[in-house]
């Protein structure tokens, strides 16, 4: 018998009406809609319809993309999958989070409009870039990373692609380096430099934030970013707050999840993004996405076939 894991979309691959088909389609997904619109009035209208200029900036991206992770995940539990594990790629872990039960949502949704707070704070003091590099060693990328002054490797994503972030001053001249080894740098659809250590304010800010939390062990395991491995109530304010300024493990994560049992992943909320590099990392693993009423439907039929 296969297991199931849920994969929650990070940041980068936002759009206006993210969201919005789960919401007129899906019961569960409205109600996680609705009951976020009631603690942050006008969430639904940046969501459904701001423009890509609006969703960019970090501050409104992360909420809306969170909401729609979560939206998903519980729109596709409603069709009566069972979930073993999961895992979320940079925000997407924090929708992890709050889908396991280790935290409640109100808590959450707190917490993710404070992190999107902190975090473009950060963006706008120390301007930056990420860059997914491709076509080159994960070695060789370290290596050019190492000859500038502000440019780090952050998240190992699958084999031959690995991003960098870089501050904004050298960004032109980085890409240009890739170039020149024989690689390709594909700049990311953020605003700032992420887990990287431009972003170790808004770490600490989080750790203190997470202070009064209550935090109870997971229904779920949830695989970190900063280590590879399940989430344990004590080790909570450390690896969720380490988690902005430090890389993110993507590729050792899904490998561990693999030799865990996990046959099935599924790409809940924006995007298909994670689908693409878990494909790259074991083609075995069988993948599919929900971000709307379509992909909810051609999921739920896909995946009884586990049950």
């Amino acid at each position: 018998m296969g297991k199931i894991a849920f994969v929650f979309s990070g940041q980068g691959a936002q759009y206006p009406g993210m969201g919005h088909s789960l919401y007129e389609n899906s019961a569960a997904a409205k109600a996680v809609f609705d009951h976020a619109e009631a603690l942050q009035p006008g969430i639904l209208e940046l969501c459904f319809n701001s423009d890509k200029a609006v969703l960019a900036q970090t501050i409104n991206t992360q909420p809306c993309v969170f909401l729609t992770d979560i939206a998903a995940a519980y729109a596709l539990q409603e069709q009566d999958i069972t979930v073993s594990m999961m895992a979320g790629f940079s925000l997407g872990e924090v929708a992890a989070v709050c889908f396991s039960g280790m935290i409640s949502f109100d808590e959450v949704f707190r917490l993710v409009l404070y992190r999107a707070k902190v975090m473009q704070q950060c963006a706008e003091k120390y301007p930056g870039a990420m860059f997914a590099v491709l076509k080159l060693e994960t070695a060789h990328v370290e290596a050019i990373a190492e000859q500038f002054n502000e440019a780090y490797p952050v998240n190992y994503n699958c084999p031959g692609q690995v991003v960098v972030a870089v501050a904004l001053k050298e960004a032109d001249a980085f890409s240009a380096a890739i170039k020149t080894a024989g690689g390709r740098a594909v700049r990311l659809n953020v605003n700032g430099a992420f887990h990287s250590p431009f972003m170790k304010e808004a770490s600490d800010k989080l750790y203190s934030f997470l202070d009064n939390m209550q935090v109870t062990q997971p229904n779920i395991p949830v695989y970190a970013n900063l280590t590879a491995t399940p989430y344990v109530a004590e080790a909570f304010r450390h690896t969720l707050s380490a988690q902005v300024s430090n890389p993110v493990q993507w590729e050792k994560t899904i490998r561990t999840m693999r030799k865990e049992g996990c046959t099935h992943m599924v790409e809940v909320g924006v995007g298909k993004t994670l689908v693409g590099l878990i494909q790259k990392i074991d083609p075995e693993i069988f993948t599919c996405r929900v971000e709307d009423i379509q992909t909810l439907q051609d999921a739920a039929r896909q995946l009884q076939e586990v049950e």
